[in-house]
């Protein structure tokens, strides 16, 4: 797809050219787009709602109002209720939290990684019961 195509089709999808895609420089736009057409607009093997409180997540943990503002609206017109938009901030929060406590300790991540796997094994053995 060449500029004028991928501004047509930007257009076309999203009802404007937003300036941010506009002061792109052309090739990387060209480039960008069906990328972002695809994982935002289009069935991917995450459910749309998924993706977007996944973004939401991420977003606060970057605390980019920017994807802040897309990813919850996002995920509010793909179906997001005010309490998975509640749990999605909680958890974001929540994984954030526990890696700053592990990092803090510096603890060891070979250790961690067979703690983790003696307690996989542990819930996967619980799960059959």
């Amino acid at each position: 797809m060449n500029y004028e195509d991928t501004i047509k089709d930007i257009e076309k999808t999203l009802g404007i050219v937003p300036g941010f895609m506009k002061a792109l420089p052309k090739n990387v736009l060209v480039q960008e787009w069906p990328l972002f057409k695809t994982y935002n607009f289009e069935k991917t093997e995450i459910p749309a709602k998924y993706r977007e409180l996944m973004g939401l997540a991420v977003a606060a943990n970057i605390k980019c109002p920017y994807c802040i503002i897309f990813h919850k609206g996002a995920a509010e017109m793909n179906g997001a209720t005010k309490e998975e938009l509640a749990e999605t901030a909680f958890l974001a929060s929540y994984t954030a939290r526990w890696s700053t406590l592990i990092h803090a300790q510096n603890y060891d991540l070979e250790t961690f990684k067979k703690e983790f796997e003696q307690i996989g094994k542990h819930l996967q053995k619980m799960m059959k019961k």
